[in-house]
């Protein structure tokens, strides 16, 4: 995986009673949140509490109200970013963004095009050979070489979305972004997911990962933050935070938890 040498923050995000509305409705309200380079953290939160929306800030397609007493928010150590700048140092992973890829796309040029922010390559971009390089090496990281030729559409769900892991990592991010990524895989898929992402981590990439789902949480995370109703219900280490109690709490239903090999499943 290609290395960062030239942008090496400390901290990657700072956020401090950050205050988003939408359509007259707050949907975070007085959120504070910091990330430190090198840290792992998963999100975790029922529908509505506002997991995509702290994303969206993150990533500058929300903005904060500015006017909110006491408000901090910086990214990566500045407070004002072109967002085209922003996301180019964010790798982002999604369904939603699955669902744009479902074309005639080789693999190598879904990969290729994370240095455009496109869908797909198209004739007039700039393809610089360190370009192809690094999707060579990336390709090769993440042991897709034998899809690199297909098009993206004929891929199984969980095929796809390990290329979408080396889309999003070719431009070196700052910070891999994955939102519910194992939402449609099978048992075998999320189990080939996991690994992927945990192969990432140990080369140190920074990791927010945003799940309903315990079991998506590898064993390299070691801080869990819970939404509720657009607030900040918990945050903190992961024995302190994932416990009977508060996942009860934040679900509103009974909910018992167990660890195996490094991983949390609940149940109800």
């Amino acid at each position: 995986m290609p290395e960062n040498e030239e942008f090496t923050p400390d901290s990657l995000i700072e956020m401090k009673n950050i205050v988003i509305r939408k359509n007259g409705r707050i949907i975070l309200d007085s959120i504070d949140f910091n990330m430190k380079n090198g840290e792992n953290i998963a999100i975790i939160g029922p529908n509505g509490s506002g997991k995509s929306s702290i994303i969206k800030t993150i990533t500058g397609d929300y903005r904060p109200i500015a006017d909110t007493p006491g408000m901090t928010f910086r990214i990566m150590e500045k407070n004002r970013w072109y967002i085209s700048d922003l996301k180019k140092l964010m790798g982002i992973v999604s369904g939603e963004l699955q669902l744009e890829y479902m074309r005639e796309i080789t693999v190598s040029d879904v990969v290729l095009s994370g240095f455009f922010s496109s869908i797909g390559i198209y004739p007039n971009l700039r393809i610089r050979p360190y370009m192809l390089e690094i999707t060579d090496e990336v390709i090769d990281f993440l042991e897709i070489r034998h899809l690199a030729d297909k098009n993206i559409s004929e891929l199984s769900t969980g095929e796809a979305r390990r290329v979408l892991i080396g889309r999003a990592l070719v431009h070196n991010p700052m910070i891999l972004v994955l939102d519910e990524p194992t939402n449609s895989l099978d048992l075998k898929s999320k189990h080939k997911f996991r690994e992927t992402v945990r192969k990432i981590a140990a080369a140190g990439k920074s990791i927010i990962l945003v799940t309903h789902d315990l079991e998506d949480i590898i064993p390299e995370i070691e801080r869990v933050v819970l939404l509720k109703e657009g607030k900040i219900f918990a945050d903190g280490n992961i024995e302190d935070i994932l416990t009977t109690e508060k996942l009860s709490d934040l679900f509103g239903i009974p909910i018992e938890i167990s660890k195996d090999k490094g991983y949390y499943h609940a149940w109800c």
